[in-house]
């Protein structure tokens, strides 16, 4: 009963401890993340050929996301279009790709991790 007890106290006492580290840590990480503000043109291989986009980024992040003309069908047009507007909300490439344009999704995400890559150099 004695041993259950002081398990239980040094578990209430460390695992809040823990929690908090991973926390702190967290925040570091994200506060630490800084772009060398440019626009970056980057291609990815999607269904019906080369995909290729320009992104404006700032110190902070994705400005703003050009899809340049392609050859992919209207669906996987609009698919991109959805990453776009999910990539500048999130301000992140950190997506899925959206069924039914697999391929042409993946080029896209493909495209702006590279840009996020290269401005974080």
């Amino acid at each position: 009963m004695k041993r259950k007890f002081i398990t239980l106290i040094i578990l209430g006492l460390v695992f809040p401890g823990i929690m908090a580290g991973i926390s702190i840590t967290g925040c570091v990480s994200s506060a630490t993340e800084y772009f060398i503000p440019g626009t970056y043109e980057t291609t990815g291989q999607g269904y019906r050929g080369t995909i290729r986009i320009r992104v404006y980024i700032s110190e902070g992040g994705i400005e703003d996301i050009d899809i340049l003309p392609n050859n992919e069908d209207r669906h996987a047009v609009e698919a991109m279009e959805e990453l776009r507007e999910l990539a500048l909300e999130m301000n992140s490439a950190d997506l899925d790709a959206i069924s039914g344009a697999t391929v042409s999704s993946r080029a896209f995400l493909s495209a702006l991790e590279a840009a996020l890559a290269w401005a974080a150099e």
